[in-house]
């Protein structure tokens, strides 16, 4: 099949790229430059949208900002799904996010979402992730599939983010916070699978992909430290002070929080989940 991967150098088209290059025709561009806007989409079976700004950690972001959020997060993947249908596409895979349902429980809460929670962003890119999936959805029949991804945390070698913050405190700290949280994460190797899956079988709708099990903030930092040898002790007793830090920070609860699809929210017809969370970490490390 040809896949048109929108997105160029971003880390889950780079990574779909190169699993997908021995079977099928994959092409990446950037949409940076208003030149992708002459590039013929008639030859392409599908396009996987992955071009967009990421999340901000920032308390509060300027207008310019929220700008940006809509014009490349909403804006640029309903422009490029317009043409991709003109053009005759087949199918089109928009990169959503699990942040369209707010941010995490917090800490010593269970926040499980299901096929029935609503979205409920509580930040402008969230917000700027539902606006398009609301815009994309409409354009859906049986000639122009569009597909939706609400991913969790994706990580894997070399990638950005949180998980790369994770993994410095596992290599160096002797001791780490006990806490008992719950979230849903993605293997990028479980990830292009599942692109794969459904790219072969043409899939439409919305899909909450996630490993086969969840993870634990502290027992991945355990498991992270023992890929490199080391042994951290966890020391309980930490979440009332984590609580009362919560309240300074959001990032808190976002490293300690709970925040996970239900398993069965992600099942699918066939195996995608390649990898268990242990020989991901080991694989990444």
């Amino acid at each position: 099949m040809r896949v048109l991967i929108t997105g160029k150098n971003s880390y889950t088209g780079t990574n779909l790229a190169n699993y997908l290059a021995g079977t099928h025709k994959i092409k990446s561009i950037s949409l940076r430059e208003e030149s992708w806007q002459n590039e013929s989409f008639t030859k392409f079976d599908t396009i996987f949208h992955v071009a967009g700004i990421a999340h901000d950690t920032a308390e509060k972001i300027s207008d310019s900002q929220r700008y940006l959020y809509n014009e490349i997060n909403t804006t640029l993947a309903y422009n490029t799904a317009i043409k991709a249908k003109r053009e005759g596409v087949k199918q089109f895979i928009y990169m959503s996010s699990a942040i369209i349902y707010g941010e995490s429980a917090p800490i010593g809460q269970e926040k499980i979402i299901t096929r029935e929670t609503q979205p409920n962003p509580s930040s402008y890119y969230g917000e700027s992730k539902l606006n398009a999936e609301n815009l994309l959805m409409p354009l859906d029949d049986e000639n122009f599939r569009i597909c939706i991804l609400r991913c969790p945390m994706i990580y894997g070698k070399s990638c950005k983010g949180n998980y790369q913050t994770l993994a410095k405190i596992a290599r160096k700290l002797p001791v780490f916070p006990k806490i008992n949280n719950a979230r849903s994460m993605l293997y990028i190797k479980n990830f292009v699978e599942f692109v794969r899956l459904i790219i072969e079988n043409q899939e439409r709708g919305i899909f909450w992909p996630q490993n086969g099990e969840y993870s634990n903030t502290s027992h991945l930092v355990q498991l992270i430290a023992k890929s490199h040898g080391r042994k951290i002790l966890l020391l309980p007793g930490c979440k009332w002070p984590l609580r009362f830090l919560a309240h300074w920070s959001r990032l808190v609860n976002k490293a300690f929080g709970s925040l996970a699809y239900s398993q069965d929210l992600s099942e699918y017809k066939s195996n995608y989940r390649l990898y268990t969370l242990e020989q991901s970490i080991t694989e990444t490390e």
